[in-house]
């Protein structure tokens, strides 16, 4: 037949493909073919939603228009055939209107960086197009898919929530300016605020043709030809067989999700693909009297349906498997997963984690497969279904056809069981299937079958279990004999794949105990015995935390004075000034450039090595390969190969390689696609170097360090040997992922003339990449330009880090002379650039039998890795921040900056503060221990006081901690609800909550006090608009809307008349980088004075000609030749300190002021599981008089849930061999949606006043709020002491962060854990398989 052409819709626009690319996923055809840039490729994985559309189709089997949103990363192109692709732009736009999700998320203020907006836009659409009016279960579970590392997830559920009642309204509530009285600057009470209602009838129509062709005309089949890979579509079960059997290595692929990552991150590449999405003979859910039959190209999101019917139907009993099933794909992906993904990819992937399998082990499930040339075959989904790792029984050609899984008899039970790091969108540590079928009228076990996942390089059978547990009655004398015969099922070796080696031995009990309690429950309801469950074991019946975030949450702040004037912005809570860009997916990031005629892309070939010389670089194969251009290394820098802070970096590496993702030379090639294939086939030959000293342990040990310093006051060793009572303690803290959405990128255009450069970045401090670049490139500093728009994030990951990406990329562009683009997968983003510093203490602390601290005694470690960037600088604010919020006399601190083979460590939100503050509290939380008092009391009775001076000299004023701490207490109902935690906490078991208020103080300034300066310039045109330019750069934060509000306050004009456009070296040279919290202070302040400049300048018309208007008043001075344009400079005053870094002696004062808060969460812990939820957080937080009340909320929320990752969910984890296990959204987890504090409080502390920094305001707010997600920490701290009473374990215990399911789980202590603490053998050359640097 003739050759296929590739036919779809994109926003109503039908598209026709005649060379269709099978490699090509859509969002690459979206984006570069189409130019559809809004979006966004955030991970290749499909694990964080940025890339969502929605998908419309015909569905023949449904017999109507289904829409469903995908991953665009995963999807491939070719697989849009015949349907209708919705993107952000195809559904409002500011240059029409906007969609009502578009501007309810705007004016709820639900975006920051906006990188991630566009997919929750399109995610929380696709739910609206098939449920108009949605209840909040159906929202959250619609967003399991996306993740947001900015927002901290609050505004965007409260923006959907008003959905569910589908009316006009305003995110102000009481405040709405429609209830407030008539005024003459708004007689008609209108509000701007106020959003629309939603109109589900004025949704898009299907495109007319495209509907009547699907219902007219039969599927066809089809084959698309790529340059590697032959795409096959057949329609008919016998293609499907013939195919496979003439092919039988071809992988059978319907949603992608798995071949896709296989393909899109591994750099696989499989020849042959098949995709049976078409044959409707397996697509099928049927079921009679005895079980039901699932066709294996069923969609999981279709399936879920068909399940929940039947459930219905047919009641509980019969359909617990199905009832497991349904719970477990709740949790299994997000939406953008399941609405492709189908069962049967999901049991031929054969993965070891299997959310599916073993429920279809344990339940008995037959699988019928079918070859062409033989026919069907039946086989039972028992133990030889998987025979090893990642492959079925299926032989050669065979095609899965269905599942048939019988239903439950009398007598019968089944239960599944899964716990992940996170709750939603994760894959499982450990799960399980039980069943177990009874004798009948008794409740002797007649049969027992369990399956489980993460045991082994399969699903695995409890073979002991299930042939001893036969005969026995179901009584409490059970569990120890099931405890012996578990231990023999399940022996995990110290360095087992996946690690956490006793947690998961200890949750294949926990899961049994778990099974045990509720069928006990069963029995005793249905009458087959009398033995009731304890009432303290009630607990494990009801969902943890309950499941949904049902609870209003509130967020206060002062308002401006009644008589402030209208167009006096400042204190106002604005939307962000690029809100309505990022709903809508105009807002422009650095990939979204369009490209230029002759653009080059680089791709960067790094070390997999961590400690070794290059002896040879091969670019034979690279070379052949389609597309490439060049490749460049050290030998091609006109100018100085050192680079980084200090010069201590390479551009390239040269003959040494000291981590793993040290960068040895980039490929040049013509698209992104052919330069990650050559880059591939580079080969590099190493030769080992050893030691290779990986973590802060190894450091200690070979006495590595780039530097130690020293902090002293009073004489702490003294003191020590006085104190009535001295703890000893240790705590360790693990790195952080900074997982901005949009990851490292830049853009180098040379200019022939004058070997100028232009970079365009995403960057933190453009002044630092152009004197990088042009040290790299041999010229002035004047010759290089530096663009930054925006990023989609930041958090200190692109202060200094970025020039492993520019520095390749200009010297690539110099010697080809061509643009070259480059923006780091998330994978080479995560392995190459640095992390939040990982910390390990011990320390001495003695106090009082009050609980009065005396002195301190500390050794801080650090994990600076391979070079030293910023930890100096780091280390530095943790000595300073070292003390918590509390006196103490005497001091005496150690910081070893430790040297190792991991990709160096940088700066990260809070830059060494929380880690230091976190162990501060720490050591609070073991005075309590030992006193027996709360650790309230303690921090309490040690808090600093206004007038105090700190261990370094710096005297406290306006010392607001007090009333932060006491309001939030009382905001909180603290004591109250304490008392009630005590109560639940003494009738339960296997569940504890716990409470716990934690103060923070956080200094403001950068501790390299150059630093502390600003540039701006103003321009104000003939028309009376103003261009405002800065120092600082917008990565989310809010920086230019409050800037934008500052000058509006000066000049006395409305904001909507200033405009930002960009950052650039160009306009504001020598900038700071936009990091300390400091960018609204310094900045705001040139901005003030370059804006008094231009006033005085108007003085002498405004006092003639009072009546003029602004713009009339602008047009007079431009007449009478008055300059317009001011430049401002600013520089923060009085901080300095002297530090004698031999003595220790440190005086001085280091920062401009302090900002203070208070935190109080209540959480609950699953004991048996170490699963948690935060049940409610309340913050007060000091931000002086607020600039910008909302995008200071939510600057605390976003800071409070990353420190909430830091704390209880992200771990970096490597290997023996330095390499990082921890890349993609797969394998690190920062907290989603369903992480969020079910009710989240927040309140900014009215009546204060900074003289310190403009306008009173305090701060740029994204670092001082994040340790107060400590209060959870502490919080769970305290549940699982009571968890450890009820063990008979008292007193202090280690607990090292993050506090995740697997140490919550063992923390508790109890008599399943026992049995699996360091059981296996601690050899010294068996190292574990992973652990933190």
């Amino acid at each position: 037949k003739p050759k296929d052409v590739l036919v779809f819709y994109v926003n109503g626009t039908k598209v026709t493909e005649p060379h269709p690319e099978p490699e090509t996923s859509l969002i690459v055809y979206l984006r570069t073919k189409l130019r559809l840039t809004g979006t966004k490729l955030g991970c290749s994985e499909g694990g964080c939603g940025a890339c969502t559309v929605m998908v419309s189709k015909w569905d023949r089997l449904q017999n109507r228009i289904v829409h469903f949103s995908v991953n665009s990363c995963l999807a491939p192109v070719v697989s849009m055939h015949d349907c209708a692709v919705t993107t952000v732009e195809g559904i409002g736009s500011t240059k029409t209107k906007l969609h009502a999700v578009q501007e309810r998320l705007w004016k709820f203020h639900g975006s920051q960086c906006g990188f991630c907006t566009p997919g929750i836009v399109m995610s929380m659409y696709a739910l609206l197009r098939n449920n108009s009016s949605p209840k909040m279960p159906n929202i959250e579970t619609c967003l399991q898919g996306n993740l947001c590392r900015c927002t901290g997830y609050r505004p965007i559920l409260g923006a959907f929530k008003t959905f569910t009642e589908n009316k006009t309204g305003c995110p102000m509530g009481k405040l709405c300016c429609k209830n407030a009285p008539p005024s003459e600057d708004n007689p008609e009470n209108d509000c701007s605020d106020c959003y629309k209602p939603y109109d589900p009838s004025q949704e898009p129509i299907f495109p007319p043709e495209l509907l009547i062709s699907s219902r007219n005309h039969p599927v066809s089949p089809l084959k698309f030809v790529g340059e590697r890979v032959t795409w096959y579509r057949p329609t008919t079960l016998d293609q499907l067989t013939d195919l496979k059997e003439k092919y039988p290595d071809a992988h059978l692929v319907v949603g992608n999700t798995e071949i896709g990552i296989e393909t899109g991150v591994k750099g696989r590449c499989y020849p042959v693909i098949v995709t049976p999405a078409a044959v409707e003979e397996i697509s099928f859910v049927k079921y009679d009297q005895s079980g039901i039959e699932i066709g294996a190209s069923c969609i999981l999101s279709n399936l879920v349906q068909q399940l929940n019917k039947i459930v219905e139907e047919k009641g509980g009993h019969l359909t617990q498997p199905l009832s497991a099933i349904l719970e477990m794909l709740h949790w299994f992906a997000g939406d953008q997963i399941r609405n492709v993904a189908v069962i049967g990819g999901n049991i031929m992937t054969a993965s070891p984690i299997s959310d599916l399998n073993p429920i279809l082990m344990a339940c008995c499930a037959t699988a019928t497969f079918m070859l062409h040339s033989r026919g069907t075959r039946k086989v039972p989904m028992d133990q030889s279904f998987f025979p090893s790792y990642r492959k079925t029984c299926a032989t050669k050609g065979e095609v899965l056809l269905s599942v048939r899984i019988p239903f439950m008899r009398k007598g019968e039970y089944m239960k599944a069981y899964m716990q992940s790091k996170r709750r939603e969108d994760d894959i499982a540590i450990v799960n399980a299937a039980l069943r177990v079928k009874f004798y009948p009228g008794s409740r002797k076990v007649e049969e027992f079958s369990a399956a489980f996942g993460g045991m082994a390089a399969t699903s695995v059978m409890a073979k002991n279990l299930m042939e001893n547990i036969i005969g026995r009655e179901w009584k409490d004398d059970l569990i120890d004999d099931v405890s012996a015969w578990m231990r023999e099922d399940f022996k995990l070796e110290q360095n087992a794949p996946g690690g956490m080696v006793e947690y998961r031995e200890a949750l294949t009990l926990s899961f049994f105990f778990k099974f045990y309690i509720h069928i006990k429950d069963c029995l005793c309801k249905e009458g087959a015995t009398q033995d009731e469950i304890a009432p303290e074991e009630e607990c494990t019946k009801v969902p943890l935390g309950g499941n949904h975030h049902v609870s209003p949450s509130t967020q206060t702040w002062e308002e401006v004075p009644e008589n402030q004037p209208k167009d006096d912005s400042v204190g106002r809570p604005l939307p962000h000034s690029s809100g309505q860009l990022h709903v809508t997916g105009e807002a422009k990031y650095i990939d979204d450039i369009t490209p230029h005629a002759d653009e080059l892309y680089m791709c960067l070939v790094t070390s997999t090595r961590c400690h070794a010389y290059v002896r040879d670089v091969n670019l034979a194969d690279a070379m052949t390969s389609p597309g490439y251009v060049t490749y460049v290394d050290h030998r091609d820098i006109p100018g100085s190969n050192e680079c980084g802070v200090m010069n201590g970096d390479l551009v390239f590496a040269n003959g040494k390689v000291t981590c793993v993702g040290q960068v040895i030379g980039a490929v040049i090639a013509d698209t992104c696609a052919h330069a990650q294939r050559a880059a591939q086939l580079v080969k590099i030959t190493y030769e080992d170097i050893f030691p290779r000293i990986l973590t802060i342990e190894d450091a200690i040990k070979h006495e590595s360090f780039h530097k130690i310093l020293h902090l002293n006051a009073g004489d702490a060793a003294a003191a020590l040997d006085a104190s009535e009572y001295v703890i000893e303690g240790e705590i360790r803290i693990a790195g952080q992922e900074h997982f901005y959405l949009e990851t490292q990128a830049c853009l180098v255009v040379p200019q022939l003339e004058s070997d100028q450069m232009e970079i365009y970045a995403s960057s933190q401090s453009p002044t630092f990449l152009q004197d990088n670049a042009a040290s790299v490139l041999g010229i002035e500093n004047n010759k290089v330009i530096v663009r930054v728009k925006r990023m989609g994030g930041g958090f200190g990951g692109k202060e200094t880090r970025f020039v492993l990406v520019s520095n390749p990329a200009v010297v690539a562009a110099k010697k080809c002379g061509r643009p070259i683009r480059c923006m780091l997968t998330r994978q080479e983003d995560m392995l190459i650039s640095g992390q939040r510093h990982s910390f390990y203490a011990k320390y001495k602390v003695g106090f009082t039998k009050e609980g009065k601290l005396t002195s301190l005694v500390n050794n801080i470690y650090s994990n600076a890795g391979n070079s030293l960037d910023l930890s100096i600088s780091v280390m530095e604010r943790a000595l300073y921040h070292s003390g918590g919020c509390y006196r103490i006399p005497n001091i005496s601190i150690a910081g070893h900056v430790c040297k190792t083979n991991v990709s160096s460590n940088t700066a990260f939100r809070g830059f060494g503060a929380p880690q230091a503050m976190l162990i501060a509290e720490d050591w609070i939380s073991g005075i309590a221990a030992k006193l027996g008092i709360s650790g309230e009391k303690v921090r309490e009775i040690n808090m600093y006081k206004e007038g105090d001076n700190t261990y370094y000299g710096q005297v406290l004023e306006c010392f607001n901690l007090p009333r932060c701490w006491q309001e939030c207490r009382q905001k909180s109902n603290f004591n109250e609800r304490k008392e009630k935690i005590e109560e639940y906490n003494s009738k339960n078991r296997w569940r504890k909550r716990g409470i716990s208020c934690i103060p923070t103080m956080f200094g403001i300034s950068f501790t390299g006090f150059f630093l502390n300066q600003a540039g701006a310039l103003v321009q104000v045109y003939k028309d009376g608009s103003v261009l405002l330019t800065h120092g600082g750069t917008e990565m989310g934060q809010g920086l230019h809307t409050k800037m934008i509000q500052v000058a509006s306050t000066c000049l006395g004009i409305p904001a909507s008349r200033i405009h930002i456009s960009s950052t650039s070296t160009e306009t504001v040279p020598n900038t700071s980088p936009t990091a300390a919290s400091v960018g609204s202070d310094i900045n705001g302040m040139a901005i003030k004075e370059a804006c008094e400049k231009i006033l005085g300048r108007l003085k002498p018309l405004r006092e003639n000609l009072a009546e003029l208007s602004w713009d009339d008043l602008i047009m007079k001075a431009y007449l009478e030749r008055i300059s317009l344009s001011a430049t401002g400079f600013y520089k923060t005053p009085d901080i300095y300190c002297n530090w004698d870094q031999k003595s220790g002696e440190c005086f001085g004062r280091p920062f401009d002021y302090f900002t203070y808060g208070a935190a109080v969460s209540e959480v609950e812990i699953d004991c048996l599981t170490g699963d948690h939820v935060v049940l409610q957080t309340d913050i007060v937080m000091d931000v002086g008089g607020s600039l910008n009340p909302a995008v200071d909320i939510g600057q605390i929320e976003g800071a409070f849930m990353q420190g909430y990752g830091m704390m209880m969910l992200e771990e970096p984890l490597i290997n023996i061999r330095g390499e990082l296990l921890t890349r993609g959204p797969g394998a690190y987890k920062i907290p989603g949606f369903g992480d969020c504090p079910r009710r989240f409080n927040v309140h900014l502390l009215q009546n204060s006043r900074n003289k310190r920094a403009i306008f009173s305001s305090k701060a740029r707010f994204g670092e001082p709020p994040l340790f107060l997600s400590a209060s959870v920490f502490f919080a769970v701290k305290n549940a699982v002491e009571s968890a450890r009473k009820h063990s008979g374990l008292f007193g202090a215990f280690r607990m090292d962060s993050p506090a995740t399911c697997e140490r919550i789980r063992m923390w508790c202590g109890d008599q399943f854990t026992k049995q699996y603490e360091k059981h296996t053998q601690n050899d010294e050359n068996v190292k574990p398989w992973s652990f933190q640097a």
